[in-house]
């Protein structure tokens, strides 16, 4: 049975979900730039995270709790019943990689790069590291939720140089 914190839970995400559809997708009339997307999504998925329970403070760290939230809510390309990638997936997954994008650019430092006018931007937007290398963030999500934990995005953050705890 649902409690008030299931409900709660699900109202926050549902109510991100609407958000973004109504905060200027692309496919809306009211067109914001990607760039402008990415930090909005990185914080709605992080409230979204944390009124679920997983620690989503922009720390290294707390990308060991999103690789257990893609673990809880996903199964090898397919979202959990009833879980929180049920619905919006898309979007969702877009957050989760803007999250896991601003967590490395705010500890190795870069900046954001998008392409409006690619058709597949939110895909393939990309951070330009300090160090000149590019990462594809949203793609790497994408990766772990088709193919599972053995593109783990903890591991992919130590690859890149932060200090995560691996399980």
């Amino acid at each position: 049975m649902p409690t008030n914190v299931d409900a709660r839970r699900h109202e926050v995400w549902r109510e991100w979900t609407i958000e973004r559809v109504v905060s200027g997708r692309r496919d809306d009339l009211l067109v914001t730039s990607l760039l402008d997307d990415v930090r909005t999504s990185a914080d709605w998925i992080a409230s979204a995270l944390d009124s679920s329970g997983y620690q989503a403070d922009f720390s290294p760290g707390s990308l060991g709790d999103v690789e257990r939230f893609m673990t809880e809510h996903s199964n090898s390309g397919a979202a959990v019943e009833g879980g929180l990638l049920a619905a919006g997936l898309g979007a969702r997954l877009f957050g989760v990689g803007c999250y896991v994008g601003e967590t490395i650019r705010l500890s190795l430092g870069g900046v954001w790069e998008a392409d409006d006018a690619d058709p597949a931007s939110e895909l393939n937007v990309r951070l330009r590291l300090a160090s000149g290398s590019v990462i594809w963030p949203v793609q790497r999500v994408v990766k772990r939720f088709q193919n599972g934990p053995e593109d783990s995005l903890t591991a992919y953050a130590v690859f890149l140089g932060l200090d995560v705890p691996v399980d």
